[in-house]
């Protein structure tokens, strides 16, 4: 897939998402197969751009090619100066988000608010694209409620506008994430616009990607909640679709390996106070679902050093692992884990 005259590896898009996709995290998820990874969005308020916070996400080092960042606003010439504040500190992709469902967006008639403002949607699109001289991206939900879906004009104007490529999450903003997402809207803009058109929503197995893109006929998937605690998800797919085989599920020793890496990057991102308390989400995901693991989020989530946490994540996948390799009975590790925890 190629957005502007950027070729990705692949088809498949890390979703923008509050307090996950910071740099870490999509260094992880391009490592293990993802072709683009997009940011965590970034205000149009300048007020805020000094800040720690607006700093790190506005923070690429190191990230590999193309960097997409995410913006949000609902003044015009607001995103402008914001896409171009971006792409001066090295965004090469603009993301606007008209997608985002949370009240305290909405409440500023941003994200996916602006649905209800078809001619605001296009001034913010015509004022974007207007101010910098590289790609810009749009993410959208299917409409604002379920009598309104107008995703499809939305879609006309994006490509009117100039945007090289189109998000769209199979939900309307009313629906938040409640519900199943349907694919008839996406369907129906990819066959009435020439832009790059990616697929979101519900897309949680590799089966259910091929389901998506072949009934949609969209360009590319985005991958957002599936990936938490998952990101070799983006490997399985690609897999999938390129073989029609399944990936063997990654065993305890990999995911160890894969998480102590993720918190040793925390920890050199945020510091030790911040990295330590940002690791919690991401081990309690990593743990879902496995032998005890409820016992050990409670124990995690009140480790306050990174030297702790570390041997605690490493104490816990090792007994996994010693289960998975019959080196141990279950019961024995069930209680181990258990009495870590008191």
């Amino acid at each position: 897939m190629k957005i502007a005259h950027y070729q990705l590896a692949n088809n498949l898009v890390l979703a923008p998402m509050a307090g996950v996709t910071d740099r870490p995290f999509r260094q992880l998820c391009r490592h293990l197969g993802a072709g683009l990874a997009v940011s965590e969005m970034v205000s149009s308020n300048s007020l805020l751009w000094g800040s720690e916070k607006t700093l790190r996400r506005a923070n690429h080092d190191g990230e590999p090619e193309p960097k997409s960042v995410q913006i949000a606003g609902a003044d015009p010439k607001m995103m402008a100066q914001a896409a171009q504040f971006n792409a001066g500190n090295g965004a090469q992709i603009i993301d606007i988000n008209m997608g985002c469902p949370a009240k305290k967006i909405c409440n500023v008639q941003a994200g996916s608010a602006l649905l209800k403002d078809e001619q605001l949607v296009e001034k913010i699109l015509d004022a974007v694209v207007t101010a910098v001289d590289i790609p810009v991206t749009l993410k959208i939900r299917t409409g604002w409620d379920t009598a309104n879906r107008n995703g499809l004009r939305i879609a006309h104007i994006a490509e009117q506008a100039g945007i090289q490529a189109l998000s769209v999450h199979g939900r309307t903003r009313a629906c938040g994430y409640k519900g199943e997402a349907e694919y008839d809207t996406i369907r129906a803009i990819k066959q009435q616009v020439a832009i790059p058109v990616i697929a979101n929503g519900d897309i949680t197995t590799p089966v259910e990607a091929k389901q998506v893109l072949d009934y949609t006929g969209a360009d590319g998937l985005m991958i957002g909640r599936a990936a938490l605690g998952r990101p070799w998800i983006f490997r399985e797919i690609n897999h999938y679709l390129a073989t029609g085989e399944h990936l063997a599920q990654p065993g305890a020793t990999e995911i160890r390996d894969l998480l102590l890496d993720h918190l040793e990057s925390l920890y050199s991102f945020y510091g030790e106070f911040t990295g330590v308390r940002v690791a919690r989400k991401h081990i309690s995901w990593y743990s879902k679902g496995q032998r005890a693991g409820s016992s050990f989020r409670q124990m995690i989530n009140r480790v306050k050093t990174c030297d702790e946490q570390l041997h605690r994540v490493k104490s816990y996948f090792d007994q996994l692992a010693n289960v998975e390799g019959g080196k141990a009975p279950p019961l024995r590790v069930d209680r181990q884990i258990k009495e870590l925890a008191a």
